[in-house]
């Protein structure tokens, strides 16, 4: 069966560059890549039309598109019965089309979910990988979500859905994968089908991204439980805790560093075995970044959330 990868993009320029030099290099090519273009004003489409005569490309402009419109358009425009999603930015493993695709191309299944990982060129993206992103051994394959990083799906699957939620700028392939699953049930899960990616590379521009993903979860009501869990400890918790400070030093010191160690536990775990090799000292600030992420993560979530609660509450 023909495959079509799709992609989206704005503003690209040389960060595609990667992604379309990984796709040359892939065990199983492409049939057709589609790549959306949300109207760009770099030189993204100059890139772009450097590949047309090395891969099966064909480029759409969709001025205006937000991330959801642009994949929906591009899948639709697709001819391949399999899509395969991945994303500008990133670099995926030479077998990664074929390991993507070959549950859905063998009958086995509508959907798969395929990995990630960080591909760190900085101390501070390499201890915020760890930081916020799991491991493999993290992972249940049963409940996972896969990111559009890299997944795949039959036509029809994403047909029955309605495809991604137009309306949704961020935290949209969650809610399509939900509706997928709804449908289909637990995805296979294929480690072997790796798109890497760099991690933010500021505190700034970390705190942007979270807090654009939490007023995603605003907008469409995703894990109500675990924003309430968060600002429950942030703004009762804590209090009582630096409250027990000034009365019983001891028991306050005991809650909080217990309290922050246990919250630092699995990053610093993860942080371990990818700073193998460092010396003492660059060790040692590693691990003092982890509660600071961990902080402004949190608070970029704490802001994020309600402006998409807002959101959806204008919606009504």
């Amino acid at each position: 069966m023909n495959i079509s990868v799709i992609a989206t993009v704005k503003n690209e320029g040389d960060a595609l560059r990667p992604l379309l030099d990984s796709l040359l290099a892939q065990t199983l090519p492409p049939d057709e890549v589609v790549i959306c273009d949300g109207g760009s004003s770099d030189h993204t489409l100059a890139v772009l039309a450097e590949y047309e005569d090395q891969l099966p490309l064909r480029v759409l402009a969709v001025p205006g598109s937000n991330i959801s419109t642009g994949r929906n358009q591009a899948i639709a425009a697709a001819a391949g019965p399999i899509i395969a999603v991945t994303d500008a930015g990133v670099v995926l493993h030479p077998v990664w089309l074929a390991a993507i695709t070959q549950p859905l191309s063998e009958g086995q299944a509508s959907v798969v979910s395929g990995w990630f990982e960080p591909d760190p060129h900085t101390d501070f993206e390499v201890v915020l990988g760890a930081t916020v992103l799991p491991a493999l051994d993290d992972i249940d394959p049963e409940k996972f979500l896969p990111s559009s990083r890299s997944v795949a799906f039959l036509k029809c699957a994403w047909e029955a859905v309605g495809g991604y939620p137009e309306w949704l700028d961020y935290g949209e392939d969650l809610v399509f994968d939900f509706a997928l699953r709804e449908q289909h049930g637990p995805f296979p899960f294929v480690p072997a089908a790796v798109a890497y990616f760099r991690p933010r590379r500021t505190l700034r521009a970390f705190f942007r991204q979270y807090y654009l993903y939490a007023r995603g979860d605003g907008k469409a009501n995703l894990w109500p439980r675990r924003h309430a869990i968060r600002y429950l400890t942030y703004l009762v918790g804590l209090p009582v805790i630096f409250r027990l400070l000034w009365r019983d030093r001891w028991l306050g010191w005991l809650l909080l560093l217990g309290g922050g160690g246990a919250y630092c536990a699995r990053p610093g775990q993860r942080l371990w075995g990818a700073t193998r090799g460092w010396g003492p000292w660059p060790r040692l600030r590693a691990f003092s970044l982890i509660a600071i992420i961990r902080l402004v993560g949190d608070v970029a979530k704490m802001v994020g959330y309600p402006a998409g609660v807002w959101w959806r509450w204008r919606q009504r």
